[in-house]
């Protein structure tokens, strides 16, 4: 999820091909968009929420929520992955697919995955068929696998900034920050793929590391 908000579609990864793209989290917001919208629920959230009761969902229960455990975060970084160059939405409505085909991201069952399986999932029209970005969470779901328990946990959260101040709107949201590229150099350092600093701040914003709930929006400085 970019810009860094989830509707945002970063052109795409440096390092590698997030869709044959670098990662560079272009604002999907145009100029004198709302910061905050008013559903007919009468919750005001970040307008990126909009209207869309899925999003809705996200947004209120999910996205800024501290998310810990290899499992989910290694889920996280796998479809943030899979999100480059396209919208947060379109991630969220195949997810029951994705964790279905990838066994519920469960790194140590990713590991074993082999050529017949990346040729399996090319074929599944409900998930994102991108060779590059399937092959990619099986390398790193291998990473994942030989690390002890906890360890992807504690190096992801190892880069939470100690303090963040929350944005008053979306033009005050960064793309990237120091932390997320020292976020990203570390997992290329190790050998993941498709974690660009524009990914990882996706990552922190989602997993609840930083909060860019924006002023205004119920969620904000909760």
């Amino acid at each position: 999820m970019r810009v860094l908000t989830p509707t945002a579609a970063a052109c795409g990864e440096r390092d590698a091909a997030p869709g044959a793209s670098a990662d560079v989290g272009a604002r999907p917001y145009p100029e004198g968009m709302s910061d905050v919208l008013t559903g007919t629920d009468g919750v005001t959230r970040c307008a990126w929420a909009g209207a869309d009761a899925e999003y809705q969902r996200y947004h209120d229960e999910e996205w800024g929520t501290e998310l810990r455990g290899d499992r989910p975060l290694f889920e996280k970084m796998s479809l943030e992955g899979f999100q480059a160059g396209l919208a947060w939405i379109t991630i969220l409505r195949k997810r029951p697919r994705f964790r279905e085909v990838f066994h519920g991201f469960e790194p140590s069952v990713v590991a074993q995955f082999g050529s017949d399986d990346v040729e399996r999932l090319l074929q599944d029209a409900g998930i994102i068929r991108h060779r590059g970005k399937i092959e990619a969470v099986i390398a790193n779901a291998r990473l994942v696998a030989a690390m002890t328990a906890g360890e992807l946990d504690a190096l992801l959260w190892s880069f939470a900034p100690a303090s963040h101040t929350p944005p008053e709107t979306f033009a005050e949201v960064p793309a990237v920050t120091p932390a997320s590229e020292a976020m990203s150099k570390e997992l290329r350092r190790r050998g993941f793929r498709f974690v660009g600093p524009t990914t990882m701040y996706a990552l922190m914003q989602s997993s609840g590391m930083v909060d860019d709930h924006v002023a205004g929006c119920w969620r904000a400085a909760t």
